[in-house]
């Protein structure tokens, strides 16, 4: 087998974690492997978040709908000596029959609640834990830091700069992808945009403007190529000189009937250099040239350059959106909550696990918001929207491919329905409340007494 370089669909059954893998051998070998039932779900929320929005579920069901072991990969997994032609002959036929029920992509969700829900042959759904993992977990991750930066920014709007600073090739695509889901309005990452359809967003780099002879040439020259949309970075030596020599340069292409969309600050005190650049631009007459403000930001700094009325129309936010800087990963697990023997629970301290096949219903009372856990089999409660929708049956998906801009819509739309206090950027007051209904509390304490 050659060696495998980049994630593909062809070998994406192996990025999964070996003991999946060897369970799954066990399972075969003593006839186990019938149908069961995983939760997916976020155990604790970080400090500094509220809510989470989740993200990543449309590849997710790609990775089921293709799930397969080909026969490069039974090779591999031949060589290593450890699975027997029982089990290899499994995975040779091996494919993804079961059902997903999920919440979908947009919503906002929280801490012990079932964000998607696998039932199939214990197997399949035993072997798809990893990537679930890392594809919900991570997109979730950067969606929820990317709807953080949207509340800060309020009206303005804010472009994903992370490609170059995010953990790897596939993490900037998605994290372009979860970006725009969480709010940003365009990407840098020209890949994203042909593969999601997201909007585009670029400017120019400090060595642009190095490599002319003077600021002015290399302003004039950008905004001839790019005469409706130039962007130009003034901060590559002094800005507020570089912000004049933008407005003479204005001045001489309007005659050519070239406009320049916008400066970039990158650099130094943004509060006070914004403050001076709008003095220098509009005293040209150029109130139309728009500031843009890019260089370590995320929602607190953005959201302080605003309240301190910081003249900024819009943002590029780079390495602490797509590494999630302030908080870096999400404790996102997958267990067991059923199987042909009944419902199952964990009881380890600090993480135990609910049982059993559950619906998650959102009561949006103004004067009690909450969400309620309960089984599946128990009447909704009063007023409550359910949030598990039925996403893949007999392997395969049950509804259309969801539009990005509709899955977008939607985390807008959850977010604002939120109650006040939970969308606050600051430490978190008082956590938004999920409960257990009373069905599934009883099979707990049953279980629990065994």
């Amino acid at each position: 087998m050659a060696a495998a370089r980049w994630v593909s669909d062809d070998n994406v059954a192996l990025l999964t974690d070996l003991y999946e893998l060897t369970m799954a051998a066990s399972y075969v070998a003593h006839d186990l492997d019938e149908p069961a039932t995983f939760d997916l779900f976020v155990r604790s929320l970080p400090a500094e978040r509220a809510f989470l929005v989740l993200c990543g579920l449309e590849q997710a069901l790609d990775y089921l709908e293709g799930l397969h072991f080909p026969p490069a990969a039974l090779e591999y997994l031949d060589s290593l000596g450890i699975f027997d032609r029982r089990f290899l002959d499994r995975l040779a036929t091996l494919r993804f029959t079961g059902e997903v029920w999920a919440m979908p992509e947009g919503e906002v969700c929280f801490a012990e609640e079932p964000l998607v829900r696998l039932t199939g042959s214990l197997v399949e759904v035993q072997l798809a834990e990893t990537f679930l993992l890392n594809c919900l977990g991570f997109q979730t991750l950067v969606a929820s830091k990317a709807a953080r930066v949207a509340l800060a920014c309020g009206e303005r709007s804010f472009v994903d700069f992370s490609a170059r600073r995010d953990h790897g090739a596939d993490a900037a695509l998605k994290a372009a992808r979860a970006a725009y889901v969480g709010g940003a309005a365009a990407t840098s990452n020209v890949l994203a945009g042909m593969a999601y359809g997201i909007p585009l967003s670029g400017t120019m780099a400090h060595s642009y403007v190095m490599r002319f002879g003077d600021e002015a040439e290399a302003y004039r020259t950008f905004a001839r190529v790019f005469p409706r949309n130039a962007t130009l970075l003034i901060d590559t030596y002094d800005t507020e000189e570089g912000a004049r020599i933008v407005a003479r340069v204005a001045t001489e292409l309007r005659t050519e009937g070239i406009s320049i969309r916008a400066v970039r600050l990158d650099s130094g005190d943004v509060a006070a250099l914004s403050r001076s650049v709008r003095h220098i631009l509009d005293t040209a007459g150029h109130r139309e040239i728009e500031i843009f403000a890019s260089g370590d930001l995320d929602e607190h700094v953005i959201a302080a350059l605003l309240a301190g009325g910081a003249p900024i129309d819009g943002f590029g936010v780079g390495t602490r959106l797509g590494t999630s800087a302030d908080v870096p990963s999400l404790p996102v697990v997958y267990k067991l909550v059923e199987d042909v023997t009944g419902p199952k629970i964990k009881i380890a301290p600090h993480k135990r696990t609910d049982p059993g096949r559950k619906q998650v219903y959102r009561i949006e009372d103004p004067s009690d918001p909450h969400d309620v856990v309960a089984l599946e089999e128990e009447q909704p409660p009063a007023g409550g929207r359910s949030l598990l929708e039925h996403a893949i049956a007999g392997g395969r998906r049950i509804r259309a491919r969801e539009p990005l801009a509709a899955i977008r819509a939607r985390r807008a739309e959850a977010v604002e329905r939120l109650p006040e206090h939970v969308r606050r950027l600051g430490s978190v007051e008082a956590p938004y409340p999920v409960r257990l209904s009373a069905g599934l509390t009883a099979l707990i304490e049953r279980l629990c007494m065994r």
